[in-house]
């Protein structure tokens, strides 16, 4: 297990006594951003979203000192399309990316090209899943990828598909021999000690981009595959079975004939076959729950070390720092794994936002927000209006002017499911509108959990349909053609 100790240890490693002095400390200087994100990882893996008994310290540690938005949501529940949304500011309708392993386009700018500003050292580092995997590109100097094999099939015309990730390349010079096609593949990654896994190679990585560039603004984003599938790594054991227990509704079936068909198929079939869990018990679900908290612990550690390279160097107080990830992760609520469905947990990430040289201080945002808003917010915090909507508002203790959030799912054949749109209001409720399939209608002051779906409630008509009314001023002012149950 890797030990605070350890981890402070690693770190010094990466830096002699000389860099460590000379960091920019001048008032009115360009601030750094560190933009820290996983994969998978839903809410309530932390203290600040009521989980106290995962192993995750540093994160809990970052929460303390950052606003912390209670209920925070991607824009669709899937990697791609939710990536390319963090990453440019625009829906996945408007920039292409709708679904998985769709290559962002050139005409669409993410974060560095947007700010465009020559004086910034840019860095990427971990999962991309944007295209072109292992390139560096999209205004990014330094690039650090872990991804190989896996997402060749989608690289562009002339690119190398026997080039490989910057992870092969340390697990090579450690001594490991590729297990296939001269990959290392997800697999074999989770067999590997601490101080070999994808994290601890990202936090090297970071800590280096970070000291070397102290005496000079910076951008760096640093992607998690964790706690994405596979569920395992070498602290599957790191916590007992009361640590890591069943989700809170688990089994969690929504009783009567409520559910969309889709949900109950997908069901259906992590029962069937998952990795190597039999989730025909609840013994499997909780082996599964041991690991993925295990998983988060790995980042975790690796974030320590990220954080102790920033504090060492003198950057801590010039530099933003946004925690959040790509999506959740049903993780057995309802029965379920993975995300790709309109419940809670695929939907509602962790969102903590540092920001300690506008004297911003800790505290908590209740009002959903969505990722959407990430670019234009760090754009304004870097010094650079944009045209989009920004969450500055809110951490100024005022109201964001946008007060419903919106998410949408782009369905891919029968196996993906219908196309879905839906509406998370302030006063509780979610609107699920599915144009071939059950839609859902939730009361969250009420029914948590989700476990009642009033969708067709003649009680709950009129909320249904003034939040179907959002929806359709949203489609309308984004330009989204999906149509919607029952349009005529």
């Amino acid at each position: 297990m890797m030990t605070r100790r350890t981890a402070l240890r690693l770190g010094a490693a990466v830096a002699a006594p000389a860099i460590l002095r000379g960091a920019r400390r001048v008032a009115g200087d360009k601030p750094n951003l560190l933009f820290i994100w996983t994969d998978q990882q839903r809410a309530d893996t932390m203290a600040a979203y009521g989980n106290t008994r995962f192993r995750v310290p540093m994160m809990n540690r970052l929460a303390s000192q950052s606003v912390v938005f209670d209920r925070a949501y991607i824009t669709q529940p899937v990697c791609t399309p939710s990536r390319s949304s963090i990453m440019t500011g625009a829906w996945p309708h408007q920039n292409g990316c709708v679904r998985n392993n769709i290559r962002l386009s050139s005409t669409v700018q993410t974060m560095p090209e947007l700010l465009d500003d020559s004086a910034y050292h840019t860095g990427y580092m971990g999962k991309w899943h944007l295209g072109d995997e292992v390139f560096p590109q999209r205004g990014f100097q330094k690039w650090a990828a872990i991804e190989d094999g896996i997402y060749e099939q989608y690289y562009g015309p002339g690119r190398d598909r026997g080039a490989r990730s910057a992870y092969h390349a340390f697990l090579a010079n450690l001594g490991y021999k590729p297990n296939g096609k001269n990959i290392f593949s997800r697999g074999f990654a989770t067999t590997l000690p601490v101080e070999h896994s994808k994290p601890s190679f990202l936090a090297q990585e970071a800590s280096k981009f970070i000291l070397r560039h102290r005496a000079d603004p910076w951008m760096l984003y640093v992607n998690f595959l964790e706690p994405h599938t596979p569920f395992s790594s070498a602290l599957d054991d790191l916590h007992s079975e009361a640590e890591a227990p069943l989700a809170r509704n688990y089994p969690g079936v929504p009783a009567g004939d409520r559910e969309p068909v889709w949900y109950q198929r997908r069901r259906a079939g992590f029962r069937e076959k998952f990795e190597k869990f039999d989730l025909r018990s609840p013994a499997g679900w909780q082996r599964v729950s041991r690991n993925y908290a295990g998983l988060c612990s790995l980042v975790d550690q690796a974030v320590g070390r990220i954080l102790w390279s920033l504090e060492a160097s003198g950057q801590m107080d010039n530099t933003v720092i946004v925690y959040t990830s790509d999506h959740g992760e049903m993780m057995g609520a309802h029965s379920l794994l993975t995300k790709q469905v309109m419940y809670e947990e695929a939907m509602r990430v962790p969102f903590l936002l540092r920001v300690p040289f506008r004297g911003q201080k800790p505290r908590r945002v209740a009002q959903p927000v969505s990722h959407i808003d990430t670019v234009p917010t760090l754009l304004e915090l870097l010094g650079k209006k944009n045209a989009g909507e920004s969450l500055v508002s809110l951490l100024e203790g005022r109201r964001h002017r946008e007060d419903h959030v919106f998410l949408e799912w782009t369905a891919e054949g029968e196996d993906q499911g219908p196309n879905a749109r839906t509406v998370v209001s302030p006063d509780g409720y979610k609107l699920v509108l599915h144009d071939t399939d059950r839609s859902m209608l939730f009361d969250h002051n009420k029914d948590p959990l989700e476990m009642h779906n009033l969708y067709e409630s003649g009680e709950h008509a009129p909320v249904r349909d003034r939040l179907r009314k959002k929806i359709e001023q949203w489609q309308a002012a984004t330009r989204d053609t999906m149509r919607l149950p029952g349009a005529k």
